[in-house]
């Protein structure tokens, strides 16, 4: 009878850690967009920054990687 309540409690955290890493994807998503709206705009007003460009893109790509490694966790490796 223990073990059932172990095992539940179990099943229980790793539900809430996918929500939470849900969750999270989701956030990451949106900065992400959102920094692709910004550097479009960036781009099409006429002269910018450089060094500001170079941070936003900067920013974007640790998003990505960021988004990447999520990602992974939510998704197992079945061939591993």
């Amino acid at each position: 009878m223990l073990d059932c309540v172990v095992n539940y409690s179990a099943g229980t955290m790793e539900n809430e850690e996918r929500e939470a890493l849900q969750t999270r994807l989701k956030e990451l998503e949106t900065e992400h967009r959102d920094l692709d709206d910004i550097i479009a705009r960036i781009v099409g007003g006429g002269p910018f920054d450089q060094i500001q460009m170079q941070r936003l893109k900067k920013r974007k790509l640790l998003l990505k990687d960021q988004i990447s490694r999520v990602r992974s966790r939510l998704v197992p490796d079945w061939i591993a």
